[in-house]
Formats: structure tokens, C-alpha cells, sequence
């Protein structure tokens, strides 16, 4: 099992600088999740460890060997795709041994290890049948123990649930997560999709135009986003985002957004936002912390905005509101017993302990 340093790492194509300075160290058997939109440089931090994209600075090492000029396939990783990749003439347990074969593993151990990797996967019925007869689940499970029977130190995963169904897709990442916990060894994981890095990583590496932009647990970046885009990325449905002033009215501290739309900020707050007093800044709240007043929960400190219903969502557990205030559109997650109704009026009791607050010039949060 191994460790993985990335040390002040580059990649530059050309012009254009695709990852920038990135220097995170994941620990040995962790699971740590790359997660950002589309061309936010996750993928080929990922591909410049496998060694399939060159390093332009800095040094990638695993196990505390570095590994820049090291090739491939004596790195010691293995990696899955979001494309299967495997081979349509052989059967599930000649794609599994493929690799096992080329380095002229005896056939016994061969045996052994693609039979154990199957019963982990579950597909031990499935080894003389060929991809052509799998489902999209079953062949990603294939794919999975390709990489298993290898027995790396790393297991490098670039977006391996993309090609499936919804339903499906929930299933193996729990299937994933096992694997993690069963296998004991390091995982690095890369998707565009937030519920998949909660719910899987144990540290999340949020990153955007190829900069880190925090890396924590789960539940640090979901409480604690360390800038704005960190706060609108993590959390479903985003975090709602209110041009505000801050205001002091005879001692007391306000978030002004709008007529209808002026907050007290409670002590607990008012030390980090003093010095801003007159300032533009930029208030975050997420939809889960907008209450219906109708079915506030008890204990905690509201101030109550009234929006125009636009549109209602029924989720069955929970409705999103779309509301509109001064201009201003945003999204509440309320009780399912709400009577907020297309074209009427909703009062939401904004959780004033729950608020972000972020400098309007460095997005950076104000803590």
C-alpha cells in the first residue's frame, strides 16, 4: 500500500496551464475524491500519476519514490475508465487475467486471484461469458477486476460511473465504497459530480481552472467552503447568492440585499464582519436552511423573508420553492406540508447560524 505526494506540480500545453501548482498529500489507504467542473485539470492530475500525461514542474511521488521518469507499468497503479475498454473477443475471466498473462504470472496464482476478485465483485457466475452478454453494470464491475487481480499499491479511478443509469449508478458507487473498505488500499477517484464525492471520498480536493481550491472532509467543505465557488460547487441544490451591503443601524448589524431582504446578523457573526460595515459583500444560504415559517424548526435563530412562489418542485420528502424577492431569485428546500403556491406569496425563515458571508472582491469567505 502507498502514500501519494503531488509537490508544487504543473502541466502546460502550450499556453495554456492546465494544472497549477498543485501540492496535496494523501495518506495511505485513503480515499480522496478530485472533484470541479469539466476542465478544471482533475483528469490529467490523474493521468500525469498513472505517467499517461508528462509532468511539466514539480515531482509526483508514490510510496515516497518519485515517479516522474518512471514508466507506466512499473508504477505499481491501476486504473479504471469511464470506458470499459475491454476486449469483445475474450470472456470476463480471460479480460480480468489479461494483464496477469503478460507479465507470465503463473496460472495457478492467476487463478486464484481473478476467482477472488470476482467473488468481491460478485460476478463469479459471470467469467466464461463475453462483454456482448453483460449489462453496463456488470461490465464496469469487470473493468473493476481487471484492476483488482493486479493487487496495486494505487487504484486510480477517472469517472467510472458516467455510463450508467441513475438507479445504477448509486449501486456501485456503494459497491466502490465496500471495495475501499475491503481492499484497504489508496483510492484516487475523479467525477464532475458533488453527490458522488460526498458521499464516497473520506477528503474531497475541490478544484477549478486547474488551481486547488480546498481540499477537506466532506463535511468541512459542505460547513466551511473556503471561497465562493467552493460554496456553490458542493451541496444540492446550490447555495443561493445575494449581492448584500452590510449595514450598522444603532449598533446593530445588518445584511442589506433589498427592501425585503435585510438580515440581522447575530453575535456569533458580528466579530468577522465589523470591519465590513458599509462594505459590499456577497451572503450565501443554502436552499436546506430557508425554512417554510408555517414548519420552522425549533431552536433556531430566523429572520423571515417574504418571496413570490415561481415554480414548486415536489420531491416527495422535501418541495423546492423557486422564490423571488427584490429581484432577487433563489431556491428554498421546505416541509412537504408547505402551501407555497405557483403566483402566491411564501414566508421562509432564513437560518441566520447557518449564513455565509464572502468578500465580493476575493470571494474568499469571512470567518
Amino acid at each position: 500500500m502507498a502514500s501519494v505526494t503531488y509537490d508544487h506540480v504543473y502541466k502546460r500545453f502550450g499556453d495554456v496551464v492546465a494544472v497549477n501548482d498543485l501540492s496535496i498529500e494523501i495518506q495511505d489507504k485513503e480515499f480522496l475524491v478530485f472533484v470541479g467542473p469539466s476542465g478544471c485539470g482533475k483528469s490529467t492530475s490523474l493521468r500525469m500519476l498513472a505517467g499517461l500525461e508528462d509532468i511539466s514542474d514539480g515531482t509526483i511521488a508514490i510510496a515516497e519514490r518519485v515517479v516522474n521518469d518512471v514508466s507506466p507499468k512499473d508504477r505499481d497503479i491501476a486504473m479504471v475508465f469511464q470506458s470499459y475498454a475491454l476486449y469483445p473477443h475474450m470472456s470476463v475471466f480471460d479480460n480480468m487475467a489479461f494483464a496477469l498473462k503478460l507479465r507470465k504470472t503463473p496460472k495457478a496464482e492467476i487463478q486464484q486471484r481473478v476467482q477472488r476478485a470476482a467473488e468481491i465483485l460478485g460476478i463469479e457466475m459471470l467469467l466464461q461469458r463475453k462483454p456482448k452478454q453483460l449489462s453496463g453494470g456488470q461490465r464496469q464491475r469487470v473493468a473493476l477486476g481487471r484492476a483488482i487481480v493486479r493487487e496495486p499499491k494505487v487504484f486510480l479511478l477517472d469517472e467510472p460511473l458516467s455510463n450508467l443509469d441513475a438507479k445504477l449508478r448509486v449501486q456501485t458507487r456503494a459497491e466502490i465504497s465496500k471495495l475501499h473498505q475491503r481492499l484497504g488500499t489508496t483510492f484516487i477517484y475523479v467525477t464532475h459530480d458533488q453527490t458522488e464525492a460526498m458521499t464516497m471520498g473520506s477528503r474531497i480536493a475541490v478544484m477549478n481552472a486547474g488551481e486547488l481550491m480546498q481540499i477537506d472532509t466532506p463535511q468541512t467543505l459542505y460547513d466551511l467552503p473556503a471561497n465562493r465557488f467552493v460554496a456553490g460547487f458542493i451541496g444540492s441544490p446550490a447555495m443561493n447568492f445575494f449581492d448584500a451591503k452590510i449595514e450598522n443601524s444603532n449598533g446593530t448589524l445588518y445584511a442589506v440585499a433589498g427592501d425585503n431582504l435585510r438580515l440581522p446578523i447575530p453575535e456569533s457573526r458580528r466579530g468577522a464582519l465589523e470591519s465590513y460595515a458599509g462594505k459590499n459583500v456577497t451572503l450565501g444560504v443554502r436552499p436546506e436552511d430557508m425554512h417554510d415559517t408555517e414548519y420552522q424548526p425549533p431552536n433556531i435563530t430566523g429572520a423571515l423573508v417574504e418571496g413570490r412562489v415561481e415554480v414548486t418542485e415536489l420531491m416527495g420528502s422535501e418541495v423546492y420553492v423557486y422564490l423571488l424577492t427584490d429581484g432577487h431569485s433563489y431556491i428554498g428546500r421546505v416541509d412537504p406540508r408547505t402551501r407555497a403556491r405557483v403566483g402566491g406569496t411564501l414566508g421562509v425563515s432564513f437560518d441566520l447560524d447557518r449564513v455565509h458571508f464572502f468578500d465580493s472582491e476575493t470571494e474568499q469567505a469571512i470567518r
